[in-house]
């Protein structure tokens, strides 16, 4: 999975500043992503990538390298 359509989606998703989103940045401490925008951000990356999020999986996703893996590991 790309980092740049990740990036991208997050971006727009969170309203947050390009230069935040990095495979490292946390989503609730970095990018202030609260519960009903983690739902919202999974629900873009669902349709941008074709890839269902399990909802127990959410959860377990901190950062966004948590979420290239979850897609990574989910598109081959």
């Amino acid at each position: 999975m790309k980092f740049d359509l990740v990036r991208d989606v997050i971006v727009e998703t969170l309203n947050c500043d390009l230069s935040d989103v990095t495979e490292e940045a946390r989503l609730r401490e970095d990018l202030h992503a609260d519960s009903l925008a983690a739902v919202e951000l999974c629900m873009a990356l669902e349709e941008a990538t074709g890839v269902t999020i399990e909802d127990e999986r959410l959860p377990q996703m901190l950062t966004v390298g948590d979420i290239l893996q979850y897609l990574k590991e989910h598109t081959e």
